[in-house]
């Protein structure tokens, strides 16, 4: 398929996202926020640093809203990476939020998760599992281990035909070995404190199902069929943006998806969307409300518009920028990088 920046003469792919997201005849998400009493919607505190260590992937998932890959070559500096180390220091950041690409793939991660693990905060790695089963990452579920990390994964579902038809061929294999060795670990088995958390999203444009009943589900299957346990499964809504879009566009799927998120949407998610509490670092160090607006490049609404310029108090005085991509994280129970809001 042809990229949409090819297929609409568009130079810029993010520009053009944003255009596509915003032309349109539906409600604007900002006037939802308006009946709510929400708009301008504002941060609440700044208690998690996202922090996107590079495109690098060894995948290329069907619906990546980073659009992460091994062709990809924006990686994080070790001078960046200074940067968020002082930043990390603020009081009110208890948890720093690992992204990619395979965040693995940068060459300073060992570096850097160690430097985070010495300021005693809480260390979340977002690992698409398939990394840690070649040579040159063999090592790394033992260092999760020793770092006291925290891993979140996809598997996007219990069988390999949902999961290599979304994430690549052969990535279910893949990832039930590197389950089992996170497990043989200790991770994700009860009372040893090593936590292992999976990530689901639908395959198609739809919400997810109830996330603590498809919990259930994953927990019974992936035990009767591997012998894996995990601690929670986060249910994520697929939002309309990057190689999502893409494929909304192009099976003209569009529109309907954009209504099915506005129907539902729900005033109680939105007031606790993620943006409220979360600072989204790119791999460049530049500053946004979350990890969906990096990607379409709307940076804060501050002067301090880098992680090198961080200001605690002036970040909590912006606002936080919206657009129609954010139904996705109002719509039926909300949705967040740590799963249902409500």
């Amino acid at each position: 398929m042809q990229t949409l920046v090819k297929q609409n003469n568009v130079l810029n792919k993010a520009d053009f996202q944003v255009k596509t997201l915003e032309n349109t005849t539906q409600v604007k998400f900002s006037e939802q926020l308006r009946k709510t009493n929400l708009f301008p919607l504002k941060p609440t505190s700044i208690e998690i640093l996202q922090i996107n260590l590079g495109k690098l992937c060894n995948q290329v998932c069907e619906h990546c809203h980073v659009d992460a890959g091994p062709d990809r070559t924006e990686i994080m500096t070790k001078e960046v990476l200074q940067a968020c180390l002082s930043a990390a220091k603020n009081p009110s950041i208890h948890t720093i939020d690992l992204t990619g690409g395979a965040p693995e793939m940068n060459p300073n991660f060992r570096w850097f998760v160690s430097k985070l693990h010495q300021l005693g905060k809480k260390i979340i790695v977002r690992s698409n599992l398939t990394i840690l089963t070649y040579k040159k990452y063999l090592d790394i579920p033992q260092f999760f281990k020793d770092n006291n990390v925290t891993v979140i994964s996809s598997l996007p579902c219990y069988t390999a035909e949902n999961v290599d038809k979304q994430r690549g061929s052969g990535v279910f294999k893949r990832s039930i070995k590197a389950l089992r060795k996170l497990n043989e670990l200790g991770y994700g088995i009860e009372g040893t404190g090593l936590e292992l958390d999976l990530v689901f999203n639908p395959g198609g444009p739809s919400l997810p199902p109830e996330q603590a009943s498809l919990e259930l589900d994953y927990k019974r299957e992936l035990k009767k069929l591997f012998n894996i346990e995990f601690n929670n499964l986060l249910a994520i809504t697929n939002l309309p943006i990057s190689r999502f879009l893409d494929f909304l566009i192009k099976e003209n799927k569009y529109e309907s998806y954009m209504n099915t998120l506005i129907d539902s949407y729900n005033p109680a998610a939105a007031e606790q969307v993620m943006c409220r509490n979360t600072i989204s670092v790119g791999w460049d160090g530049k500053l946004f409300d979350c990890d969906f607006n990096q990607m379409l490049e709307l940076g804060v609404a501050s002067n301090n518009k880098h992680i090198n310029q961080f200001d605690n108090d002036q970040l909590l005085n912006r606002n936080i920028i919206v657009g129609q991509h954010c139904y996705g994280c109002t719509a039926g129970a909300g949705s967040s990088c740590q799963g249902s809001i409500t």
